[in-house]
């Protein structure tokens, strides 16, 4: 288990990626070419990865997104230590806060 931030990265054997998960779109690169877990609103600082790597992503942000890191990663963050990912799968996690009403993913 890894944590950046406010992003959670939780291991998983391929067999618990849901087929309805492979089955999306990879999410796009930035202009940089890097896979932005989560992007700060504010500050414009990203969790980040560069290299070989998928990021499945549903449009419902409260859903984890799914990694795949066929050779491993490097997770970068303007404000925390990089951590490195070994190869396989990952489940990212946003962390959430509770509002009167409704649950929402913490603003960076």
């Amino acid at each position: 288990m890894y944590r950046q931030g406010d992003v959670l990265i939780l291991p998983v054997p391929e067999e618990a990626v849901p087929q309805s998960v492979r089955g999306l779109p990879p999410s796009p690169r930035d202009g940089r070419g890097r896979m932005v877990l989560a992007l700060g609103e504010a500050t414009g600082h990203a969790h980040a990865l560069a290299g070989p790597g998928t990021l499945l992503r549903t449009p419902d942000p409260l859903v984890p997104d799914h990694l795949h890191l066929p050779s491993g990663g490097r997770l970068v963050h303007e404000e925390h230590a990089a951590i490195t990912l070994p190869k396989g799968w990952y489940r990212v996690i946003r962390q959430r806060e509770y509002v009167p009403g409704s649950v929402r993913v913490v603003a960076d």
